[in-house]
């Protein structure tokens, strides 16, 4: 299996230089050269696979052997998963005879990107090893320097992955103040000296487009040799792909009948794209399931794309009679609206404008809109015409889609908005249901939106919504949802042991004062050789 970039399908990479480059040189994002068929005999043969051995089967149908042995890969898949608290990684759990969630949050970091992230660390790890193993002795050891930008989670888990990986060094960008609590004490009390975080001033957009105009630069590329963490790395989105065929067999063997005519409905909190998009992927590999749900808060890019047809970074049309706007009053994530557009909400990992893996899907549906029977021409027309929409998103901050290409994005999805309030409502819904349940807000906002679109299914739907953290980690929000209900009690039903003194311990982080692409490389120049002692500085 080759991959190609969204933006020029003529250079073909194998999946070792995909996983290490992380962005493509002309700034788009790597994809499979086709996405392969599941064999004949899943169905049977997988259907009491761990989560281990699942992964094992999917990722080899990406990953030839040539590049990771059958032997290795499982290594790697059970060093990475070895770390969570559940036997089965990703438990299914039931909330009414038509609703599931999915937990992705039994990880080290208490978050989806761990499933991704602890397997990237190793994979990097393990490339690395290799490399710097077939070097001779007077040869300089190769070294990744690995830039990512988080709203919260993905840096956390990055850094869980990576703190302790030779020839590694990790920087995280995150908007500073607007992240919880939790979510920025996790990343900063690692004060292992491979770890620099980053406190920018300005928003989550502003630091993934610094990550991505670092990935631009040819030259401090090379240099620095660059890696990503976010899920612009084609490796992220192939490891969540593994836990929608777990949750498959996991519904059907909870069903009274394991054999009935019963379809999926997967419904996803989102704000960049990629939990959504592994479900895509498995989708189109042949794992059954009907049109997936997009779940946006305030911040609702994808929504409105699947409404209009318009990918636009601030609504051009007139807002709808009754539209719920945020709630007032501080969310965990302190996202206040600004000139950008983006809204503060309470569930701040999806506070975002531009979802980058959005781009790997409208990829596939261009692809399906050309014409011709040469399969590489055909791909070279997309990567052309995503290079165009890209440039346009980019300077005029928005492009709006043929019809026939969001007539293709429907048959597969459905996308709800969903406010603050709404958010607030439901946490408290399945905190008062029975059994009772408390979830974090990205989940209550995908529980929300499958509420919305139930009384529409047919009888023979079951809903898995994904959920996505740890309900501690945005104990503000929670706590906002349920005050008032005798019955909860914070340190009982919701905070783990693993977080008990988290907020008090040593922190390191090095401010930037301003969202600007020269201030963030001179921190890298300066760190990116991992240096003993305490690192805390501004610039």
């Amino acid at each position: 299996m080759k991959y190609l970039s969204t933006r020029g399908a003529d250079e073909l990479l194998s999946f070792e230089e995909t996983v290490l480059a992380g962005l493509a040189p002309d700034g788009g994002l790597y994809i499979p050269e086709h996405i392969p068929s599941l064999p004949p005999d899943w169905q049977t043969a997988w259907r009491d696979y761990s989560f281990v051995d699942l992964s094992v089967e999917v990722l080899s149908l990406y990953i030839s052997e040539d590049e990771i042995s059958r032997a290795e890969l499982h290594a790697l898949v059970e060093k990475s998963y070895s770390t969570f608290r559940h036997p089965d990684v990703t438990p299914l759990k039931k909330l009414t005879d038509t609703t599931y969630v999915l937990e992705l949050f039994h990880g080290p970091t208490f978050a989806f990107k761990d499933v991704a992230l602890q397997l990237l660390g190793n994979f990097f790890e393990f490339f690395l090893k290799r490399r710097n193993q077939r070097k001779g002795p007077t040869e300089k050891p190769e070294k990744l320097t690995v830039v990512g930008a988080t709203s919260g989670d993905t840096g956390s888990a990055a850094i869980y992955g990576l703190h302790n990986k030779a020839n590694v060094s990790i920087f995280i960008l995150h908007p500073k103040g607007r992240v919880s609590p939790i979510q920025e004490a996790q990343m900063t009390t690692v004060t292992d000296p491979n770890v620099h975080n980053l406190a920018v001033q300005g928003t989550f957009d502003d630091c993934q487009d610094i990550v991505k105009s670092l990935f631009g630069d040819k030259k401090f590329n090379a240099t620095h040799r660059l890696g990503a963490v976010n899920s612009i790395n084609w490796a992220r989105i192939l490891a969540q792909t593994v836990y929608y065929f777990l949750s498959y067999f996991h519904l059907r063997r909870q069903l009274p009948n394991p054999t009935a005519d019963v379809e999926i409905q997967y419904v996803v909190p989102t704000g960049n794209f990629g939990d959504i998009l592994a479900g895509y992927y498995a989708k189109r590999m042949g794992l059954p399931m009907g049109r997936l749900g997009v779940a946006t808060n305030a911040n609702d890019i994808l929504a409105r794309f699947w409404r209009s047809g318009a990918y636009e970074k601030v609504d051009s049309s007139p807002s709808p009679a009754g539209l719920s706007q945020p709630a007032a009053g501080a969310s965990d994530g302190k996202q206040a609206e600004d000139a950008s557009g983006v809204k503060e909400t309470l569930s701040p990992a999806m506070d975002i404008l531009v979802s980058s893996n959005f781009e790997r899907l409208l990829w596939y549906l261009a692809f399906e809109t050309t014409q011709g029977a040469d399969v590489a021409e055909r791909q070279r027309k997309a990567s052309a015409i995503i290079a165009d929409w890209m440039s346009k998103v980019k300077s005029d901050g928005r492009v709006q889609v043929p019809i026939a290409v969001l007539e293709l994005a429907r048959r597969d999805f459905f996308a709800e908005r969903v406010s603050d309030a709404q958010t607030l409502e439901t946490i408290k819904y399945y905190f008062e249901s029975e059994p009772h349940y408390i979830a974090d807000p990205h989940t209550a906002v995908g529980l929300c939106a499958a509420r919305m679109v139930a009384s529409q299914n047919a009888p023979n739907v079951r809903q898995i919504v994904l959920s996505t953290a740890h309900p501690t980690k945005f104990s503000e929000a929670v706590t906002r949802a349920l005050q008032g209900s005798p019955s909860f009690d914070f340190e009982r039903d919701v905070l783990p042991p693993e977080f008990k003194g988290l907020l008090e311990r040593e922190r390191r982080v090095i401010d930037v004062e301003a969202p600007r692409v020269e201030l963030v490389k001179q921190v890298i120049e300066k760190y990116a050789v991992p240096a003993v002692g305490q690192v805390g500085s501004s610039v």
